[in-house]
């Protein structure tokens, strides 16, 4: 098994990249290696010095892609600062996915940030990636994390760098249409469009179809987000993939105490990206993608902006779809009951109950005291059905979640130079909807606010 690479991106006009090499590091060293993903790419064991930068894979040609985006609801030229595409490995399945190198030195779009990475950050996404792949949430993977011995400067902080490896079907953004339309051509946005259908959604053609089917991966997708309690916490454009795929795991956590309004990013002030608001930033974003594709939707603004209209409302019923149906699998019935799962979760808010445990609770039948009354209203719409309700909760309510207490506590072990704990709890993860004494367990109570940076 080795590496078998192609580069379709470089099809495109040059005004979506530019070519450059990764910075050469001095002493890598494995961190964390994906053994299962490697295998499913068609590769075998790989060096560090492979995953580093320091030694191209046959066939890489090393590129930076440019892109844009609205961070905050304000445009910005952005691009690839410290990542470069090495090129796409073909499975041997014929799959095609994108093998990326974050971290690896300043590229022409680095706006005078230094290009690195550190290596808590990227462990952090290569932990949260791995879980929303094992709960088959749409996710950019890990490959491995490989430590650069290069120090890394953050404010007053001398930390350890490293490179991530990661994995995607594409890196292709909603930024990256942002950024055609404010800096190429029509014609230039045409290639994009016809590549980006051909590679992702390859059963019809054209601006509106492709709106379409983004529409319909972000509304799915979304809803998955919300159903496992998970904030993203930069829902900016440029972090908004077109194939559906959860990308850029920086201030992202995952709720423990049930609350709509939950913030993580030290960044986000006023709550733009919290868990509540992200079904509508979505949509935002998504009216950002249609601006971009209105010229190639239809000649009349007018038309045009009607059809485009119509993709966002589908965005709507795609992810209400999804969410319902989420729902009601985790609730284990056999027809939606919308107002039994919004009066669970205002219980849930009122009461600051734990939202993975409580949901698990449901299978085993060990519901907090306080929700008594709505698990009698339960138990009678469970009776009204012939299916095996906990055979359906067990499919869609984990039993682990990736712990921000727990994750601090792995990252800070790490940094010490001990990988075990990392080990641990990767394997538990691996196991998502197996009850874990260890990993299970809410956080215990402590004062304060979680925060999470953006450190990725």
């Amino acid at each position: 098994m080795s590496w078998n690479l192609e580069h379709s991106y470089l099809n495109l006009p040059e005004i979506f990249y530019r070519r450059h090499e990764p910075a050469r590091v001095p002493m890598p060293k494995m961190a964390v290696f994906n053994e299962n993903l490697a295998r499913e790419l068609g590769l075998g064991v790989l060096m560090a010095d492979e995953l580093s930068g320091n030694v191209l894979p046959a066939g890489a040609v090393s590129i930076a892609q440019a892109y844009a985006g609205f961070q905050f609801g304000h445009f910005a030229m952005l691009g690839d600062g410290r990542a470069v595409l090495l090129g796409e490995q073909m499975t041997p399945e014929g799959k095609r996915f994108d093998i990326q190198l974050k971290g690896a030195g300043r590229t022409p779009f680095a706006r005078g940030a230094d290009g690195l990475a550190a290596l808590a950050p990227m462990l952090r996404e290569y932990i949260i990636s791995e879980y929303m792949a094992a709960v088959g949430v749409p996710t950019t993977r890990s490959l491995a994390v490989v430590l650069t011995g290069r120090e890394v400067f953050r404010g007053s902080d001398v930390l350890d760098g490293a490179v991530l490896t990661r994995v995607a079907s594409s890196h292709l953004r909603v930024g990256t249409f942002d950024f055609a339309r404010a800096y190429g051509s029509d014609a230039d946005l045409r290639e994009l469009v016809d590549y980006t259908v051909s590679r992702h959604f390859p059963d019809g053609a054209g601006a509106l179809w492709l709106l379409g089917s983004v529409c319909r991966a972000q509304g799915e997708l979304i809803a998955r987000w919300m159903l496992l309690g998970f904030v993203h916490g930069v829902m900016n454009t440029d972090n908004m993939t077109i194939s559906g795929e959860t990308i850029d795991y920086g201030p992202c956590a995952f709720m423990d105490a049930y609350e709509p309004s939950t913030v993580f990013s030290s960044i986000d002030t006023h709550g733009r990206y919290a868990y509540k608001n992200q079904p509508a930033i979505g949509a935002w974003n998504l009216s950002r993608l249609a601006e971009a594709l209105l010229p190639l939707i239809s000649a009349d603004r007018d038309e045009a902006i009607q059809l485009a209209q119509g993709c966002i409302d589908n965005y709507w019923e795609c992810f209400n779809q999804n969410f319902n149906e989420g729902m009601k699998g985790k609730l284990g019935l056999s027809k939606e009951n919308g107002e039994l799962a919004h009066e669970l979760l205002n219980l849930m808010a009122i009461h600051e109950l734990d939202f993975t445990n409580t949901f698990y609770s449901l299978i085993n039948g060990e519901l907090p005291p306080v929700l008594v009354d709505w698990e009698r209203r339960w138990h009678q719409e469970l009776e009204k059905q012939s299916e095996n309700p906990v055979g359906i909760m067990k499919k869609h309510n984990p039993a682990i979640i990736p712990r921000n207490h727990q994750v601090e506590q792995v990252l800070d072990a790490a940094n010490m130079g001990d990988f075990e704990p990392l080990k641990k709890m990767l394997a538990a993860l691996n196991n998502p909807y197996e009850y874990s004494d260890a990993y299970s367990a809410p956080p215990p109570k402590c004062s304060g606010k979680y925060v999470t940076f953006c450190g990725t």
